[in-house]
């Protein structure tokens, strides 16, 4: 299940000491260790989230769990917070800031981050939000299944049935059959190997057999590298039959899907430029054809033939959670929402990896359409750890007059880790609070 970064207070015993101990590289916590006057010092050596002056905090003063007096059942913690700060100086391993009163706040006491929005900022994304249209979109929602689905992607199988196949956070993966009353029924399952976290899911029959390949990127702990596996489906079973030494993803829409791949880790935890995945001679390999992908991961970024036919701009997901897109002329431009947010993180030496839903992109050169991923954060604070997300919603964006414009929005109920594009649909899964996830096809 998802867990949520405050609700740690509710475990006892092992995972209370496990949590604790995670709190530390992963679920790194802001802490205050200086009170002069009015100022704040605090802690940020390990956070994860940029941080930057302007940004609203508050500090968590003490806390209370609420219970059912009749069942006993705990229904959560109340926090009691300070009043509303300003970090006002931003140093590499700590920041300064500013509260109405510090007479409540002490050394050691937790510290709750909020974007800073400007009043432009602010004007620019409700003018946006009033020119978006109601959602148009048809949505097939599948009955949920006990797994947590960190991708999702359609496999035509030997039979010629278009199934689902999900990659779960378990390391499962399996392929599914639409069934009657939007039921999923198993037909192939495969665990991927001990020691390696699965990262996404690529299908693509590059091999021509007649059944496509599935290609699936991991992350070796031990060796810290990151490979992809290679599987087929044969004599009724997914079985592996390559490894490559490349972080693979796919392109594009259905039939019309490219392989890429690229080297892991060309800079320290950034990768290098992408270069097609071919088979040729009985093998898997790297073609001639590549692009620049700025050192950002297959993750969150495309390329699409947006001012004319004869040139792709690139479009990626950047660090601060806009969506920036290359022109032809060199000029840039982003999108006014924010879109890093996700839960597909490793940890690497002493960096978390995040790797953003994908960004999915179809159309003609004079009518592209954009679909990406917002996970909405929750008690609206900087979502550094896992679990800290609600829900997930898709945008809708167009390229107009030199901007990237959301013009409609899919809300879902549960957190986003990936999408795929089919001919017909976007494809995704909401993780829901319980544990398990919803296949979700929404119409073009």
């Amino acid at each position: 299940m998802l867990y949520n970064y405050y609700m740690k207070k509710f475990m006892s015993g092992f995972l209370t000491a496990f949590f604790s101990l995670l709190s530390v590289s992963l679920f790194a916590q802001i802490t205050i260790v200086r009170v002069e006057g009015s100022q704040v010092f605090m802690d940020i050596s390990s956070a994860q989230q940029p941080i930057q002056k302007g940004n609203s905090f508050k500090v968590i003063l003490s806390e209370e769990k609420i219970t059912n007096p009749q069942t006993g059942k705990e229904l959560g913690v109340h926090y009691n917070y300070s009043s509303e700060g300003k970090i006002i100086e931003v140093q590499p391993l700590f920041a300064v800031g500013q509260l109405p009163a510090t007479s409540a706040v002490k050394v050691g006491q937790e510290v709750v981050l909020q974007e800073a929005t400007s009043t432009a900022d602010t004007n620019e994304k409700q003018a946006e939000t009033e020119n978006i249209s109601q959602d148009s979109h048809q949505i097939v929602r599948y009955n949920p299944i006990q797994q947590i689905i960190i991708s999702v992607n359609e496999i035509a199988l030997p039979d010629n049935t278009n199934a689902l196949v999900t990659l779960g956070e378990d390391n499962a993966i399996i392929v599914w059959k639409r069934g009657e009353n939007k039921n999923l029924e198993k037909v192939l399952s495969y665990q991927l190997p001990v020691g390696k976290k699965a990262i996404t899911l690529s299908v693509k029959d590059i091999a021509a057999t007649g059944t496509p390949q599935l290609f699936v990127p991991v992350y070796d702990q031990a060796r810290q590298t990151i490979s992809t596996l290679v599987l087929a489906v044969k004599n009724n079973q997914l079985v592996q039959i390559d490894t490559l030494p490349y972080f693979v993803k796919e392109l594009g829409c259905g039939s019309q899907k490219t392989l890429w791949g690229q080297k892991p880790f060309v800079t320290f935890n950034r990768p290098g430029n992408a270069k097609n995945i071919i088979y040729q001679k009985g093998k898997f390999s790297a073609g001639k054809e590549n692009f620049s992908t700025q050192h950002n991961w297959l993750l969150g970024l495309n390329f699409y033939p947006v001012q004319n036919e004869k040139y792709n701009n690139l479009i990626y997901t950047s660090s601060n959670g806009k969506i920036r897109m290359i022109l032809e002329n060199g000029k840039r431009t982003e999108s006014a929402d924010d879109f890093a947010a996700t839960p597909n993180r490793i940890a690497y030496k002493q960096e978390i990896i995040r790797f953003y839903p994908s960004l999915q992109v179809f159309g003609p050169a004079n009518d592209i359409q954009i679909a990406a991923v917002e996970n909405i954060s929750k008690l609206g604070i900087l979502s550094n750890t896992f679990g800290q997300y609600q829900n997930g919603k898709i945008h809708w964006i167009r390229f107009e007059q030199g901007r990237l414009k959301t013009q409609e929005i899919t809300p879902l109920d549960g957190v986003i880790y990936d999408t795929a594009c089919t001919n017909e649909a976007l494809l995704t899964a909401e993780v829901l609070t319980d544990g398990t996830s919803s296949v979700v096809e929404i119409l073009k």
